[in-house]
Order: C-alpha cells, then sequence, then structure tokens
C-alpha cells in the first residue's frame, strides 16, 4: 500500500519527528503501522506477534515522519521483557523518547483500551487516540460517538478501519498536525483503582458506547472448536488434512519444476564447453541450489493454509486449547504462542519469548522452541519421505506421504513439550504466574490479499535464502567435492576407466577433500547407517537445513551426468566394509528423518539464542543436549526399522 497522501505536494520536507504506536495485543496496532509506513510487519490475531521496536516513516501533508511499532502491551507497568521494551522507550530519561503517541484502541473492547490510555495520558505527550475495529462493533450492534469520546477523554479521536484509504488520509492528516493535539484539562487518575475506574465509566458513559453483543455465530463455533476433546479431534483432523493438501497439490508442481532444471542442467553441459565451468553451473548452482528450490511449492503451500488458519481466527482458538496442554508441563499458554511462531521459524519464536513474565519459562520455552518442526526443514522431510514412502501408498483414502508428514511435525510436538518438562524441573520452581490472555476474534473469511502476501513473502523470502546463503553454501560444498582434480594418470593407476564418466566422477568425489572431510567424521555417524557423503550435508545444514538436499542434488548430479536426477535411493556405499550396499535404505532414511527433527542445526537460532539469553551457556547446552538427543532417536530408530525387515 502506497504511504503517500494523494493530496500531498511532491516536494517532501522531512520533519525527523517520532510517532510511536501504542496499543493493546491485537488492537490492530501492526495492521495500522503497516498501512502507515508501506512495510509488511507480521500480523496475526494472538499476542507476542510484535515483540521489539520497529521503525518506519510516512507521508503526510508534504511532511515525512518516524513512526514506530512497540509492542502490545495491557500496560505501562511492565512484566515481562517485550513490556520494558514499551516503558523503556516511553521513559522520559531514556533519551529516545517520541515526540508523539497514537493510542491505537480497540472499539470491540474500549474498556480495556482506556486503562493503557489513562496511563499514557500521564507522560505528558502530545496523544492521538485512533478506534480500529469500529465496523465490527456496529456489526454486532454496538454504538460509539467518536466526537464524543474525544471530548470526554480531551484528545483528538481518529476513527481508522482496515481497507478505507479515505479514513487511513484523515490520519495521515491529522499526524501533520502534531503540534495541535489537544490534552486533557485534568490528566486520568493514575492509581488502577477505584478512581481509574470511575474515569473509565464516565468516559464509556459520555460517549455514549454500547458495547458490541456476543457474535451468536462465533458462540456457536466455539463451543464445539474449543471443547477440550472434540476440539482437540478437529485440530488433529485439521493438521491430517493440511499435510495431505501440501502433498497432493504441491506434486505436480514439484515435478515440473524438477524437469525444468534437469532440462536446464544438460543444456548447461551441452553447450559450455570449459569442463570446469560446465561442471559449476550443472552440479553447483543447478544440481545444489535447484535441487532445493524444487521444494517452493510446498512453502507457498505450507505459509498459504497457516494464513488461512490465522486470519479466519481459528489459530487464536488452538493457542487457548493448547493452554491445558502446556499446564501440564508447567509452562503457560504464552509459551504456547512462540512455539506457534517456530512453526515458520525458531527465530522469530524465540524472540517473542519476551511475552513470558517468569525468566524460568523464558529459559525453558527458548531451549524447546528449535525442536518444533520449521519450514527449513520441510524440504529434507519432502525429500526422504519420498525416499522412505512410495507415493501411491494410502491408508484408507488418506496418503501415507501426508501422514507421515503429519507424524513428523507431530514428533516435534511431542519433543517439544517433553524437553520443556525437563526443563521446567531442572530449572525448579514455578516463577513468576500471572493470567494469561488470549483475544478471541469473531471468525470471518480470509481476505485474498492476506493470504497472497503471506505466501508472496513466504516464497520471496525462500528464494532469497537458496540465492544467498544456500548457493554460497552449495558453490563450496561442489568446490570440496571437485578439488583436487584427479588426473587420468591417477585414475589409470587406481584401475579406473577414464572413457567411463559415471566411474570418474564416483572415484573423483570418494577422494576429493569432502571426502576427506567426511570420512574423518563419519565414525561418529556411522552407527546410524551415515556414510561420509551424508556426514558432510550435516555439516553443511548448520549453516542452513536446506543445505543437506543441495549436498545430496550435487552428489546425485555429479555421480551421473547424463542423468542428473537420479533416485537418490539408487545410491551404495563407495567404499570401506560397505562397499557396493544401498545407502539409503529404510532404516537409515528413517533414522535421518529422526535425526532433522531433534538436531540443532541452524547458526541463526544458536545466535538469537545467545542475545536473547545473554551467554553463551544456554546456546552451548541447547547444541549439546539436541545433538545427543538426535543421535540417539536415529540410532533406535534405525535399530527398530532394520529389526522390522526395512
Amino acid at each position: 500500500m502506497s504511504c503517500h497522501d494523494p493530496a500531498a505536494s511532491t516536494d517532501t520536507v522531512v520533519d525527523g519527528r517520532r510517532i510511536a504506536l501504542l496499543g493493546n495485543p491485537n488492537a490492530g496496532k501492526s495492521t495500522l503501522f503497516n498501512a502507515l509506513s508501506g512495510l509488511n510487519v507480521k500480523v496475526a490475531n494472538y499476542p507476542g506477534v510484535t515483540v521489539s521496536k520497529t521503525v518506519g516513516s510516512v507521508k503526510a501533508a508534504g511532511r515525512s515522519f518516524i513512526v514506530e511499532d512497540l509492542p502490545g502491551s495491557y500496560s505501562l507497568e511492565p512484566i515481562s521483557p517485550d513490556e520494558q521494551v514499551v516503558a523503556s522507550a516511553l521513559d522520559a530519561d531514556s533519551g529516545d523518547r517520541p515526540d508523539g503517541l497514537l493510542v491505537v484502541m480497540d472499539a470491540t473492547s474500549l474498556e480495556r483500551s482506556l486503562g493503557l490510555l489513562a496511563q499514557a495520558q500521564q507522560l505528558g505527550l502530545p496523544i492521538l487516540a485512533v478506534l480500529t475495529f469500529n465496523d465490527e462493533l456496529v456489526r454486532r450492534h454496538g454504538s460509539l460517538d467518536p466526537v464524543k469520546l474525544a471530548s470526554a477523554v480531551g484528545a483528538p479521536v481518529v476513527v481508522v478501519t482496515g481497507g478505507n484509504r479515505a479514513q487511513l488520509n484523515d490520519l495521515k492528516n491529522a499526524l501533520a498536525e502534531l503540534d495541535q493535539w489537544s490534552a486533557p484539562v485534568i490528566p486520568p487518575p493514575a492509581d488502577d483503582g477505584p478512581q481509574l475506574r470511575g474515569w473509565i465509566s464516565s468516559v464509556l458513559h459520555s460517549a455514549g458506547y454500547r458495547p458490541p453483543a456476543v457474535d451468536g455465530r462465533t458462540q456457536r463455533i466455539d463451543a464445539v472448536l474449543l471443547h477440550p476433546v472434540v476440539g482437540t479431534l478437529i485440530f488433529l483432523v485439521t493438521m491430517i488434512a493440511f499435510f495431505q493438501v501440501i502433498f497432493v497439490l504441491a506434486a505436480p508442481m514439484q515435478g515440473g519444476i524438477e524437469t525444468f532444471f534437469a532440462w536446464l542442467a544438460g543444456l548447461v553441459r551441452a553447450h559450455i564447453g570449459i569442463g570446469w565451468l560446465a561442471a559449476l553451473l550443472a552440479d553447483g548452482v543447478i544440481g545444489g541450489a535447484g535441487s532445493v528450490l524444487v521444494f517452493l511449492p510446498q512453502i507457498g503451500l505450507l505459509f498459504a493454509m497457516i494464513a488461512l488458519l490465522e486470519s479466519s481466527g481459528y489459530m487464536s482458538r488452538v493457542a487457548f486449547l493448547m493452554d491445558r496442554v502446556m499446564g501440564y508441563v508447567g509452562l503457560e499458554g504464552r509459551a504456547f504462542v512462540a512455539m506457534l511462531s517456530s512453526l515458520a521459524c525458531a527465530v522469530p519464536g524465540i524472540m517473542s519469548t519476551r511475552t513470558l513474565p517468569s525468566s524460568r519459562d523464558r529459559i525453558a520455552t527458548m531451549m524447546t522452541a528449535p525442536l518444533m518442526t520449521c519450514s527449513a526443514r520441510l524440504p529434507v522431510y519432502t525429500l526422504l519421505i519420498a525416499m522412505l514412502v512410495p507415493s501411491g501408498s494410502h491408508l484408507g483414502f488418506l496418503g501415507m506421504q501426508g501422514l507421515v508428514m503429519f507424524g513428523m511435525y507431530l514428533l516435534g510436538v511431542a519433543g517439544t513439550m517433553a524437553a520443556a518438562w525437563v526443563f521446567k524441573r531442572l530449572l525448579g520452581g514455578k516463577g513468576t504466574t500471572l493470567p494469561f490472555y488470549m483475544e478471541m476474534p469473531s471468525y470471518r473469511v480470509p481476505r485474498p490479499g492476506e493470504v497472497g502476501h503471506a505466501i508472496w513473502d513466504a516464497c520471496t523470502g525462500f528464494v532469497r535464502r537458496v540465492g544467498g546463503i544456500i548457493l554460497i553454501l552449495s558453490l563450496a560444498l561442489w568446490a570440496l567435492l571437485s578439488l583436487p582434480v584427479i588426473g587420468n594418470e591417477q585414475l589409470s593407476a587406481a584401475g579406473v576407466d577414464v572413457s567411463d564418466e559415471v566411474a570418474v566422477a564416483t572415484y573423483q568425489i570418494d577422494h576429493s577433500v569432502a571426502a576427506t572431510v567426511g570420512k574423518t567424521i563419519q565414525p561418529v555417524f556411522e552407527p546410524l547407517g551415515f556414510d561420509w557423503r551424508i556426514t558432510v550435508g550435516l555439516l553443511g545444514a548448520m549453516g542452513a537445513r536446506e543445505v543437506f538436499v543441495a549436498t545430496l542434488g550435487q552428489v546425485a548430479s555429479a555421480q551421473d551426468p547424463d542423468n542428473p536426477g537420479v533416485d537418490l535411493s539408487q545410491l551404495v556405499w563407495l567404499s570401506g566394509p560397505h562397499e557396493g550396499t544401498p545407502l539409503f535404505t529404510a532404516a537409515v532414511t528413517a533414522a535421518l528423518l529422526v535425526y532433522f527433527a531433534f538436531a540443532l542445526q541452524c547458526t541463526s537460532t544458536i545466535a538469537v539464542l545467545r542475545k536473547e539469553s545473554g551467554s553463551w551457556k544456554w546456546p552451548a547446552i541447547a547444541f549439546g543436549y539436541m545433538t545427543a538427543l538426535a543421535w540417539i532417536s536415529a540410532f533406535v530408530t534405525r535399530l527398530i526399522v532394520a529389526a522390522l525387515g526395512g
């Protein structure tokens, strides 16, 4: 969305003044920030999404202002790190105080919003109140007079409804009048007691506020979806359908992308006469990064489904249901919100632990959130499940591949809960216990624009990641797999037919720098059935899990240049006592799946653990226990599957 006022002149004066957005969680604050700044900060209808200050700019009436999106807060008296961010940003002694405040108030829960407004008016800053969800208030037969509300609170009030450009422009014009914002003659009571409650009641009466009626449709649906047993079963069925859709719809698109990259690699080999350059492009770039891009449809579908669940209002119900489950392991619902965020990436999930008032709960959640199945695991899971489970196999009318994928996500949740239980007992004590507020928005049909934005952001982020760190690591792995170059004399001395491209490529890879490194570490992983190629892939996955897919793609492409899309299940051990035997047996593939489910293989996650915990102690413990858990679990899995005939 453009952040330009249509009436603004083409010459913009940089004002430099800063206006902060303050509001309760789920009041529409970040959505308003996106509309003003043109940025695309993630929004959702549950708390803990915004946990740090985000800065943008807005042009209004020919002037440019800085706008800051503060974390959602119920009070200016902090009880958690994210609320401390708000308190610190508004502290008069901080030296970084904004010049004005936009207090975002949800019209459907105005009483609670007025409590925060009263605290904000004690700060002595110019304040403009922004009334959101007024359309929802009217739809549910509530009423409010914004003019009378402005008179009652002693501050200007602007109504802004999502998608209404005229109201947004009114807000921008009001920003240009920052110096003229009125202030109450007498500030509201400062104490959170009878006087403040009396002031709030007086304001509501003066503004002619009639609270919204209970949404009958939402109430009837919630009677089913929030039921402890029925609601949980519906959630499980929803997730099973979720992964069925990912496999069924993504398969034809994935096949088309695979065919394209195979054709492109063949084209490169046929038309580039310089051998090393052709190998670099065909094996390093296309065989490496290209093999990861094949999973773009799954990424798009994953985030499409998440966006549909979030924007419909269902995801907040899931968080409510899981609050009971979290109680069994000693955590609260806020912790599940952090874990829910980890389904996309563990980094924002760990950062959202700032909403937890207890330091013990924060540590326990940070140390276990990486076990949740993030989107970076999806390409690895998809590849391995396709090797383990035939595409045509079904359990009734359900595809087995989708069921196994659902099982992997369920394994991540179970591992997270079990680890959280252990950490809570090791850390000792219950810590600070406070009520957990969870907004329950009315159900609504998801807006195509919101879903489209979610898909676009996920896919472009995935492509940028592939074109960045994954491509760099793929090229580095290509070099390690290709050096040192083996001459014909050495090949002949080793008994290799120099006219056999596959034999030459196999010998080259088995005597490369990567092979040397991999074979050094291989004894650690050999009990799991992993050879040096898998081991090198695991090392590369430390930078990005998807690099494991790129490594196997390069190995397959280099070993069989005429058929770079060769089935990885056909790979065999190149040397040692297992030479010539299949590498990716059912037992080894299952062990790999379990290893990736539990191993901490993300340097970004380790870095944010260090930042949020304040020391290297907790990242070191997390890396150690997750690696040990992954190794032991993979070893047991291999033994069980092998005993069952795999």
